[in-house]
């Protein structure tokens, strides 16, 4: 999956919940051959809008949206 083709893992400092979502990512990117970034919400008053409540929110290169909860197995489903 080239750069493009990114997932997105929104979250901010200090979210336990982002911690242990980058971790599955983690996992998930050593079984699979994709790629990830993170994008901190902080940086932009809309995304503080629309994900604030919700984050960590995994965006699939495809715009669908995975909400916390999510596994390791959802991210490999997603991902196939």
């Amino acid at each position: 999956m080239d750069e493009g083709r990114a997932l997105v893992l929104l979250g901010t400092s200090g979210c336990h919940l982002c911690d242990k979502a980058e971790a599955l990512l983690t996992q998930a990117a050593a079984a699979r051959a994709f790629t990830w970034r993170y994008h901190d919400i902080a940086l932009e008053d809309a995304l503080v809008s629309q994900y604030g409540e919700r984050i960590p929110v995994l965006l699939l290169p495809d715009g669908r949206e995975l909400n916390w909860p999510f596994s390791l197995l959802d991210i490999l489903s997603a991902t196939d």
